[in-house]
């Protein structure tokens, strides 16, 4: 699941940077468009410039979830900490290709809905994999 994850997450970005270089794709105006931006910060642009502590972060999220599914006995944990894993390793790629420095390349994001913040593929697994890791969490186990 992670694997698919990056792959998509690294092709929708290449594309936002080719695509969305002039400007904008509007989809339905005022609500929904496609447009590239850069973030060096975290979830809503939140820690603006902290990209090599975010990075570190995320290698030690990636390290603590390839331990943990290889523990993993349920499928459904597995899927979600896959698609996290999947979208931590997707944006780190952009810390580490998109920077001059160590760690400090900025995370590609395109999709823009109007009232909320501007994401990618990424950020949208990782936060469906959260999800998905919550409602299992309240799921009556079955052992």
């Amino acid at each position: 699941m992670g694997a698919v994850v990056v792959l998509l997450d690294q092709l929708t970005k290449w594309w936002a940077t080719e695509a969305l270089a002039d400007g904008p794709i509007v989809i339905i105006d005022g609500f929904f468009q496609l447009r590239l931006t850069y973030n060096t910060g975290a979830a809503f642009s939140m820690f603006s410039g902290g990209g090599p502590v975010l990075a570190l972060v995320a290698f030690g999220v990636i390290a603590m979830i390839m331990f943990v599914l290889n523990d993993s006995s349920r499928g459904g944990e597995a899927v979600a900490l896959g698609l996290v894993l999947g979208g931590a390793i997707g944006n780190l790629i952009d810390r580490i290709a998109r920077g001059e420095g160590f760690l400090d390349g900025a995370v590609v994001d395109f999709i823009d809905f109007s009232f909320f913040a501007t994401f990618n593929v990424a950020d949208t697994a990782i936060t469906c994999g959260v999800i998905l890791l919550l409602l299992l969490a309240f799921l009556p186990s079955r052992s």
